[in-house]
C-alpha cells in the first residue's frame, strides 16, 4: 500500500474538477492566445474566464490579476518589480520567509539594498509594532511578511502590518502561497498591495501562478520579451495550466475546505498529544492554517520518526547535508532549542484525507516514536 499522504503543504494532487477543466486545453483548445483566429481565440477565453475565477476568490478586479509562472516566481516580480518601478531603497522582511522571498532579498543586499528582518515571537508571529520599528525614520520601504507560513501554519497579523506600512508611505507584498485555498484571502481585507498565488497549493498544475497587483501599484518586468499579461509576464501563456488555477479558485470559493481540513488537523493533533508523552505543537495553537500540524518529541530526531514510520509520507523540520542535520531556519527564529527544531515534524491534512487515515497514522507515529 502506498504511505498516507500529510503533505498537503509541500504539494497537492489535481483535483478532479480541475483536471476535467484542463483536458480541453490539452487537445482540442491548443491555440496561442494571441492568434487572432479561432483557435487563437479559444484558448484567450480560457485564459479570461480562469482570470475571472482567481479574481473572484481574491476579491479583486480583472486587471489585478498577473498569471505566471509559480508563487516563486510572482515573489521575484512583486520584489524585483516593484523596487526597480519605484526606485525604492528598502526593504523590510520576516525572518521567517520563505527562501522566494529570502533568497532574492539576500540578492539585493549584495547589491547595495537596505534590508530589514523583523523577528518573530515563540509563536512564530511578526509583531505590527516591530514593523513600525523597522520602518521608523527611515526613507519609503517596501514590506513582504508571508500570510502563512509553510512549516508552522502560522497565520501573520497581516491587516495590522498594511495599517503600519501604509502609515509610514511604504508598499506591502504578501507570500499567500499556503494560504490561498485553505483560509479567507480576500485583498480588502488584508489592505495588500501585492498578493502572491501558487497553483500547486491548491489543487492545480505545478508551474502555475499568479501575483494580484492593486490598482495603481508601481510595477514593471523584471524578464523581457513581447507584451503578454499587461506586459509585466511575458511568454506565451500556459494556457491549460492557467484554465486549471482558474478551476481550483473556484472550487476554492465555492466550496472552501476550512472547517473540513480544521477538524481533521484537531484529531491528529489530540491523537498525537494523547498518544505520545511529551510532544509539543510548534506555532501557534490558534490562528495557524487549519490544515498544519508541526509537532516534536523530546529527544527524537525528526528524521529517524519519519523513517520508523514508512507508512506516513510527511516532511520534517530540519534538513542533511553531508550527513549532519541541521534545523529549520524557521523553527530557529522563533527561539526553539536545537534539539527542539531538530525533532519536527510537519504533518498536513488536504481535501482528500479522510478519518480512517488520521487514525491509522496516528497509531504509525505513536509506534515509531517508541521505537526510533
Amino acid at each position: 500500500m502506498r504511505p498516507i499522504y500529510l503533505d498537503f503543504n509541500a504539494t497537492t494532487p489535481l483535483a478532479p474538477q480541475v483536471l476535467e477543466a484542463m483536458l480541453p486545453y490539452l487537445r482540442e483548445h491548443f491555440g496561442n492566445p494571441s492568434s487572432g483566429h479561432v483557435y487563437g481565440q479559444a484558448a484567450k477565453e480560457g485564459v479570461e474566464r480562469a482570470r475571472g475565477q482567481v479574481a473572484g476568490l481574491l476579491g479583486c478586479e480583472l486587471d489585478e490579476v498577473v498569471f505566471t509562472g509559480g508563487g516563486t516566481e510572482s515573489d521575484n516580480l512583486a520584489l524585483f518589480g516593484v523596487l526597480e518601478a519605484t526606485g525604492i531603497r528598502r526593504l523590510v522582511i520576516s525572518a521567517v520567509e520563505h527562501p522566494a522571498v529570502e533568497q532574492p532579498c539576500r540578492v539585493l543586499e549584495r547589491r547595495g539594498m537596505g534590508v530589514v528582518r523583523v523577528g518573530v515571537d515563540g509563536r512564530g508571529v511578526v509583531d505590527p509594532q516591530a514593523v513600525a520599528r523597522a520602518l521608523s525614520g527611515g526613507a519609503r520601504a517596501l514590506v513582504s511578511v508571508m500570510h502563512a507560513n509553510n512549516e508552522t501554519g502560522a497565520l501573520q497579523p497581516i491587516r495590522e502590518i498594511a495599517r503600519v506600512v501604509h502609515g509610514h508611505g511604504g508598499l506591502l507584498h504578501t507570500d499567500a502561497a499556503q494560504s490561498v485555498g485553505k483560509v479567507a484571502t480576500l485583498v480588502e481585507e488584508l489592505a495588500v498591495d501585492l498578493l502572491s498565488v501558487a497553483g500547486h497549493k491548491l489543487y492545480a498544475p505545478k508551474g502555475v501562478g499568479a501575483l494580484y497587483v492593486r490598482r495603481g501599484t508601481p510595477v514593471v518586468a523584471f524578464a523581457r520579451g513581447a507584451g503578454h499579461e499587461r506586459g509585466l509576464r511575458p511568454g506565451t501563456e500556459n494556457v491549460a495550466s492557467i484554465v486549471g488555477l482558474g478551476a481550483a479558485a473556484e472550487l476554492a470559493r465555492r466550496d472552501p475546505p476550512t472547517h473540513q481540513l480544521a477538524a481533521l488537523a484537531r484529531r491528529l493533533l489530540d491523537g498525537l498529544r494523547e498518544a505520545i508523552p511529551g510532544l509539543v505543537l510548534n506555532g501557534p495553537e490558534a490562528d495557524r492554517l487549519p490544515n498544519t500540524v508541526n509537532v516534536s518529541v523530546p529527544g527524537k530526531l525528526g528524521r529517524a520518526w519519519l523513517a520508523a514510520a514508512p507508512e506516513i509520507a510527511a516532511s520534517t523540520g530540519s534538513a542533511c547535508h553531508d550527513g549532519k542535520d541541521e534545523p529549520s531556519a524557521v523553527l530557529t527564529a522563533m527561539g526553539l532549542s536545537r534539539e527542539r527544531a531538530l525533532g519536527a515534524i510537519r504533518l498536513t491534512v488536504g481535501r482528500s484525507t479522510t478519518e480512517a487515515e488520521i487514525a491509522l497514522a496516528v497509531a504509525a507515529l505513536a509506534r515509531a516514536a517508541l521505537s526510533c
